[in-house]
């Protein structure tokens, strides 16, 4: 999810702990704790809308056009198995990851571990509470990796909100020890250039090392200063995580000036928005590709060396891109599907006025070979479904669903819910399954729905921001063959070669 207005001071809402580098971090397992708001953490309000678009909703429920709040309607070839419901972390549920029978789950208020060896009946396991927006989560053998991308007072699990204006202010990665999953024990921090809004791993034997991208820096923030036209690199030792450090901070985007060689935004390209970074990145280790989801740039680039990346195409889409948010590859590596985020994940751009190749995937094939390699744009998909003026809506998290000669994913909307789409023919995606729940209310926009959606060893698990934990399963013969294939551990930004 993507803040604009204020990217600097994301919101978490919790503020209290007794975790410090090297200790045990505070652990729920039941009943919530006592906890007090953190001032200034808060979500944001909900938006209000015109009584026009009030009635509108309403009539829409009325005519069943979509569900009513809290009404759960999906295809007939997806079940929905089981929820459930957030507990002792009342924040923004966000990012998924995956290891053996255990799912991780991210929120602004810290990470949940749950045992999904019986898919229908998901059980927690434990509940850590470590606030920092948006504690996007990803997890290699005994090592669980936290984004902090929000001015804390420290990098501890105790820490409160802090002006980013104050050099003391902290925000980067933190690293857990899960080899015991009821006890996680918070090892070490690593603060970087502008925090780490998302992260991905570049798994080795053994080191990890891990891509750190954040954006919007300032002249006024003293560790995330202009340009920022890069990301920083961190090196952990598998051994030794305590001793995790950055070891480079490539350039993406060089150009002369303050502003880099990005995309410049408005008012040179209006609605779209100025490269000061990236969003999100994706690699394809068996490929030794890379594709970067850079606010105005999508990036193809090598990651042969992981401590020097290097880019090898660069794409804008300065018409119907406002925000490039995230990126799948498909199996064979021809292809990148990016996402556009317009309205930061707020805004309920699925609707007939925002049209379809707005806030959508942009789909691109991948032609050439080496360093020649070229993104050439095929067509955009966005869901079928208009959703009410009421629901946040717009391309969200994904992943592959693995079937062998065929592009199929499964991807949040947000509120817009879950969809299974296929893009085996880069010009002609379509849906072919989906889920969804009526909006949280007819009122206003409140932030809500599918944060991330991801296929995982034949079930697809779903973060929903404030419902909780969701588990469907697909029963088409388009997806079937995917529920052979297993893998042992997945982050989807780390994607797998399924078939190798």
């Amino acid at each position: 999810m993507t803040l604009l207005n204020n990217p600097r001071t994301r919101r978490r809402r919790f503020g209290v702990g007794a975790a410090a580098v090297g200790l045990l971090a505070t652990l729920f397992t039941a009943a919530p704790a006592g906890a007090t708001p953190d001032p200034g953490d808060s979500p944001a309000a909900p938006k209000s809308v015109s009584k026009s678009d009030r009635a509108d909703a309403k009539a829409a429920i009325e005519s069943g056009d979509i569900p009513a709040p809290g009404e759960v309607v999906h295809s007939d070839n997806i079940k929905h198995l089981a929820n459930i419901p957030k507990d002792a972390l009342p924040g923004l549920n966000t990012d998924l990851a995956f290891q053996g029978k255990y799912a991780f789950a991210g929120n602004y208020d810290g990470f949940r571990i749950y045992d999904i060896s019986d898919p229908k009946a998901p059980r927690t396991v434990s509940q850590v509470l470590c606030p920092g927006s948006q504690n996007d989560v990803s997890v290699s053998g005994n090592l669980l990796f936290l984004s902090t991308d929000s001015s804390r007072s420290d990098n501890s699990c105790s820490s409160t909100t802090q002006p980013a204006t104050e050099k003391s202010s902290w925000e980067g990665m933190k690293v857990f020890d899960i080899s015991d999953k009821a006890n996680p024990k918070y090892v070490s921090a690593v603060e970087t250039a502008c925090g780490s809004h998302t992260h991905t791993l570049v798994p080795e034997k053994k080191n990890v090392y891990v891509y750190v991208s954040s954006y919007s820096p300032n002249a006024t923030f003293p560790d995330c200063q202009p340009p920022h036209d890069g990301i920083s690199v961190i090196k952990v030792p598998r051994k030794a995580p305590q001793k995790a450090a950055v070891v480079n901070f490539p350039v993406l985007f060089p150009g002369e000036g303050p502003d880099g060689g990005g995309n410049p935004g408005g008012p040179t390209n209006p609605g779209v928005s100025k490269t000061t970074g990236c969003h999100d990145i994706t690699v394809l280790p068996s490929k030794d590709l890379a594709a970067g989801a850079c606010m105005g740039d999508g990036i193809l680039f090598s990651i042969e060396d992981p401590e020097n990346p290097k880019v090898i195409d660069q794409v804008q889409d300065n018409v119907n891109f406002a925000f490039w948010h995230s990126a799948t590859f498909n199996q064979k590596a021809n292809k990148v599907v990016f996402t556009d985020e317009l309205g930061g994940g707020g805004g309920a751009t699925c609707d007939e006025a925002t049209g379809p190749n707005r806030g959508a995937n942009g789909i691109y094939d991948i032609t050439g070979r080496g360093d020649h390699r070229k993104l050439v744009f095929k067509s955009y998909y966005k869901i079928p479904r208009h959703q009410a003026a009421t629901e946040n809506c717009v391309a969200h998290n994904g992943s592959l669903i693995p079937v062998k000669g065929k592009d199929l994913m499964v991807q949040a909307w947000y509120q817009g819910g879950v969809s299974v789409w296929d893009f085996t023919d880069s010009s002609k995606p379509k849906e072919i399954g989906y889920f969804e729940r009526g909006p949280l209310t007819t009122d206003a926009i409140q932030i809500g729905g599918s944060w991330s959606a991801y296929y995982y060893n034949g079930y697809v698990y779903s973060n929903d921001i404030a419902k909780g934990f969701d588990v469907l399963k697909i029963d088409d013969k388009r997806t079937d063959p995917a529920e052979r294939v297993r893998v042992r551990e997945l982050n989807v930004q780390t994607q797998p070669d399924y078939f190798d």
